[in-house]
């Protein structure tokens, strides 16, 4: 180990106990998609405090934040994406007040030493991963350039093992609506447009749909409006779906699909129709074994067992991973056995153990990143590898 990675090291042994605050500070306020006002502004206000150009409002997210800190000296520009929202009625049931603190945490360490090795680090506060208002921002910051000239992105996620980047699914979250009109049910039954029948109908084809499409490709619905009372005719409907696979061609495809179903349904019953997102789509995560295997050499370091691929179905990091390098390792941040989203792994990640993760995390991203900003060859032999698994995933896409 050199000289610098001990250094870097031995900042983060001592400047702990900060971030373990922090950590317990989020998780006893938890906040959904774009209201985490206090988890914004707490790892902003650190990161600015230690001499980060901080941009609020990034990427139209009012909770969302950019934080960048650069060197004299050219090198390469290595982003860490921080999570800091909640899951609604449970708290921090996915760790995120993990996530936020060890990606804030890792560049600030990473940024003590940007003098002498050059390049730039940047901490990129992204809203909304499990979805909600405005949900899913880490698309809004790819789609309003703040990737162009980035690097790699790392991050870690809390859970029960640790793993190297997992396959996820893609995922377009939409809602489809019916503009019918009302009329008297009994009285005047032939004044009447039922959006509810035109929803009703998109489901049961959605569900005939399901027959005929490949074994990764799963659909959910529920309905949210379907009428205010039995005696008149429904003039409004709303279903809302979940359309999920292993690429964004084969979610793009099983889109087109359900447009299809939708539009007949209108035209069955004379009503007006809309298929729109509800919030962010969200693409398939793409593993990129190169630069794993930087964060793989380190974890053997440490002395971190690595327990094949966790389970993990959809993550809006995904989107990153379409445009640049992105690492999405899950670091085992808690000792018992306990399912994400549950009271469980809620209350566990703010126990010891887990803020103590923090810190192990935090070394593990931070010398991953040290390499990565020191060995520009590096970066450029991983960002080729990038580009052939985008053109593998085009031509898949193009068939």
């Amino acid at each position: 180990m050199s000289e610098l990675q001990k250094q870097v090291l031995r900042y983060i042994d001592e400047n702990q106990q900060l971030y373990q605050e922090a950590a317990k500070q989020i998780h006893a306020q938890p906040e959904v998609s774009n209201h985490e006002f206090f988890a914004c502004k707490l790892l902003s206000g650190i990161l600015s405090d230690h001499g980060f150009r901080v941009e609020a409002n990034a990427a139209g997210h009012r909770t969302g934040f950019s934080a960048s800190l650069r060197s004299e000296k050219p090198g390469p520009v290595i982003v860490f994406l921080a999570e800091y929202d909640a899951l609604p009625n449970l708290g921090h049931g996915c760790g995120h007040n993990l996530i936020g603190t060890i990606a804030t945490f890792s560049g600030i360490a990473v940024s003590r030493f940007l003098d002498q090795i050059g390049g730039e680090v940047r901490v990129y506060g992204t809203p909304g991963e499990e979805g909600g208002e405005q949900g899913s921002a880490k698309e809004s910051f790819v789609r309003e350039g703040y990737f162009k000239d980035v690097d790699a992105a790392l991050e870690l996620h809390p859970g029960v093992v640790n793993t190297l980047t997992p396959r996820t699914l893609a995922l377009d979250p939409i809602d489809i609506e019916f503009w019918g009109k009302a009329a008297h049910a009994s009285t005047a039954p032939e004044q009447g447009i039922n959006a509810l029948d035109a929803l009703i109908l998109t489901y049961n084809g959605i569900n005939a749909l399901r027959q005929h499409l490949p074994k990764d490709v799963q659909i959910h619905g529920v309905i949210l409006d379907g009428g205010s009372a039995p005696n008149i005719v429904p003039d409004y409907s709303r279903g809302r779906f979940y359309l999920r696979a292993q690429t964004r061609a084969r979610v793009d495809a099983t889109h087109q699909k359900v447009q299809k179903i939708a539009a007949g349904a209108a035209s069955m019953t004379g009503c007006r129709w809309k298929v729109s997102f509800f919030q962010n789509k969200i693409d398939n995560l793409i593993p990129n074994k190169k630069l794993d295997a930087v964060y793989l050499k380190h974890a053997k370091e440490l002395g971190e067992e690595l327990s094949g691929i966790d389970q993990f179905p959809t993550t809006d990091a995904g989107n990153v991973s379409h445009s640049v390098p992105t690492l999405h390792a899950t670091l085992k941040s808690l000792e018992e056995n306990a399912p994400a989203h549950s009271i469980a792994f809620r209350d566990g990640c703010v126990k010891p153990y887990a803020l103590d993760s923090i810190t192990r995390g935090t070394k593990l991203l931070s010398l991953t990143a040290l390499d990565l900003l020191q060995n520009p060859s590096l970066v450029k032999e991983i960002r080729a590898y990038h580009s052939e698994l985008l053109g593998t995933a085009n031509a898949a896409k193009a068939v």
